[in-house]
């Protein structure tokens, strides 16, 4: 008998430690959902507190930042076709030779560059998303300033829609996988470093898509804080006819912020791809759940659209538990509108919303 009770009680320290790994890798995936829920919502925030645009097109900002990786990597991938005289295939015919232009021109450094195509692709998506944001803003956002929001939504939903059929024409409707670096594409052993045993790991470039995430909120929120263009904006998220008033062209300025949105918004969308492979309807699917994050967040307020992000991401990891869905199916895809009617009601403004913002 006391073997037996032993024996029992051992089982139930496993089972217990294993609920607790799988608890921690849940909280874990809903870290690096939740960062890219909350880098979308930002730059919802951006527009809608400085513009006061409903912006329905920003989840296309989002895959047009995916398929700027897309782009890149395929321009690095272009390669060089030469026919081997000394090999022949098993028709008799010379055998052909791919090999990428850019290994062809620098060794082992092309294809070092090529194994880096995600993380490098950023270096053209800024300039790229930064010019796409200010061409949307200033070619057609800023007629609908002083327009209703339904104008908005429906104007930029429309807008929203001809980009994903553009993208659609041009790069087909199959997701288009994309690779991370060798040296962060496999697992990282978290368990050995919190103490918690082999068994708890981790993807390195979901590990990486966090700290990435983190950072630019961090410089998001470093630029306007500390720096007196920062300072301007965010004068002119609450009360942009006085910071008019005092001669500052806060609408030059709101271009920028546009234009800034957009480039956290590609960001965002370029270092997703080796976890979710791009597609055309993918901003579709970001930008209805990032807008609810803003808006149990509160409409024009930045830290809630970032709290909410990671806790709205973190509680829809939780639920998809199979625990959790054996007991209530479905609930993963649904969990999050449950959530926002709950706060709404409770809380009308959102979590961290202004008085005022979009009550009239």
């Amino acid at each position: 008998m006391p073997i037996l009770h032993l024996l029992l009680e051992h089982s139930v320290d496993n089972g217990a430690l294993r609920n607790m790994d799988a608890i921690f890798l849940q909280f874990l995936n809903g870290l690096d959902k939740g960062g890219a829920y909350a880098l979308i919502a930002l730059g919802l925030t951006l527009v809608f507190g400085t513009l006061g645009v409903v912006n329905f097109a920003h989840g296309a900002l989002f895959m047009l930042g995916a398929f700027c990786a897309v782009t890149f990597n395929k321009l690095l991938s272009l390669e060089l076709v030469v026919l081997d005289e000394t090999k022949t295939t098993a028709w008799g015919t010379a055998l052909e030779v791919r090999t990428a232009y850019i290994e062809n021109w620098f060794g082992d450094f092309g294809t070092t560059i090529l194994d880096y195509s995600v993380p490098i692709s950023i270096i053209v998506a800024i300039p790229v998303m930064l010019l796409i944001g200010i061409a949307m803003e200033r070619g057609l956002i800023k007629y609908f300033y002083k327009r209703p929001h339904a104008d908005q939504i429906l104007v930029t939903f429309g807008m929203a829609i001809v980009i994903q059929e553009i993208i659609k024409h041009y790069f087909g409707a199959n997701p288009i996988p994309q690779s991370a670096p060798d040296i962060v594409s496999g697992s990282a052993n978290i368990g050995l470093w919190l103490g918690l045993g082999d068994n708890v790991v981790y993807p390195w470039w979901r590990l990486v898509y966090f700290a990435f995430s983190a950072f630019i909120i961090g410089a998001v929120f470093a630029f306007l804080q500390f720096t007196t263009y920062g300072m301007v904006v965010r004068a002119g998220m609450r009360d942009s006819e006085t910071v008019g008033l005092l001669g500052i062209n806060i609408e030059k300025r709101f271009t920028v912020v546009f234009g800034l949105a957009a480039v956290v918004a590609g960001l965002a969308g370029v270092m997703y791809t080796p976890i979710l492979p791009p597609d055309y309807h993918m901003g579709m699917d970001f930008l209805v759940l990032s807008f609810v994050v803003v808006v149990v967040g509160g409409m024009g307020s930045l830290p809630g659209a970032v709290l909410a992000g990671f806790m709205l991401g973190i509680l829809q990891s939780f639920a998809s538990m199979n625990e959790i869905t054996s007991l209530f199916p479905g609930i993963d895809q649904i969990i999050i509108y449950l959530v926002a009617v709950v706060i709404l009601l409770t809380m009308p403004r959102g979590l961290l919303g202004r008085e005022g913002v979009m009550e009239e």
